[in-house]
């Protein structure tokens, strides 16, 4: 599987419906509830996030395998691997000078919905 999921776009601006990720201390949105499968990402002063992935916008692909595409040519992990929520494993990495985050779903939801 390799599936279209989102564009991520940081923001400064308070968005409906954000929900907490806290190992990236950020609020972010469900894309799906976005007519163009937008989500926005707003940080908190503190987060560890790097700043190329802060600072740039993101393409999300639903991956059947993280690891499979961490192996592919060119490719530079920004962030490693985590688990969001007990449903989602991500990675970021940068690929063609873009930011990728590949998503593996261990469930179907999003933050228990």
């Amino acid at each position: 599987m390799f599936a279209f999921d989102h564009v991520g776009i940081t923001t400064a601006i308070k968005q409906p419906d954000e929900n907490w990720v806290e190992q990236s201390r950020v609020r972010v949105t469900n894309p799906r509830n976005h007519p163009e499968h937008i989500e926005f990402l707003r940080y908190e002063p503190d987060s560890q996030v790097p700043e190329a992935i802060k600072a740039n916008p993101h393409i999300a692909f639903r991956v059947a395998s993280l690891e499979e595409h961490l192996r592919q040519p060119g490719v530079e992990i920004i962030i490693p691997p985590f688990e969001v929520g007990g449903f989602l494993r991500v990675v970021f990495v940068r690929k063609h000078n873009t930011i990728f985050e590949y998503m593996h779903y261990l469930k179907e939801g999003w933050f228990g919905q």
